[in-house]
């Protein structure tokens, strides 16, 4: 019918230039972030549990950090809860409510830190 009357649509993504040789071993990776020193950041701690099985965890949102510089926050955060934790797309989550614990780490750290949330 009319479908035949339509140009195929190519979504296939080019893998070799003559220029740049195979274009699918490069790294799409986007340029590291630098951190700001914690004076010029405000931290904002929420808790939630939606998606979680009713589990609550304390949300460390709003820090311009590197990965390695993230990393080693959460490691120190998680620590001082006595908790675990992860860092997922520049939040730092730990387990458990700890806004109270954290707010005290991130103060003696430098960094301006405002309770959100419930």
């Amino acid at each position: 019918m009319d479908s035949m009357s339509k140009a195929p649509q190519d979504n296939r993504p080019t893998v070799w230039s003559s220029q740049h040789g195979d274009l699918r071993k490069r790294s799409s990776k986007p340029a590291a972030q630098t951190s700001l020193p914690p004076q010029q950041q405000t931290a904002y701690l929420h808790r939630d549990s939606k998606g979680r099985g009713g589990k609550t965890v304390t949300l460390v949102e709003n820090l311009a950090l590197s990965e390695e510089d993230a990393k080693a926050l959460s490691k120190k955060l998680k620590q001082a809860c006595g908790s675990g934790g992860t860092v997922k797309d520049g939040v730092i989550e730990i387990q458990g409510e700890h806004r109270q614990k954290i707010a005290e780490v991130l103060r003696e750290l430098g960094y301006k830190v405002k309770l959100a949330g419930g």
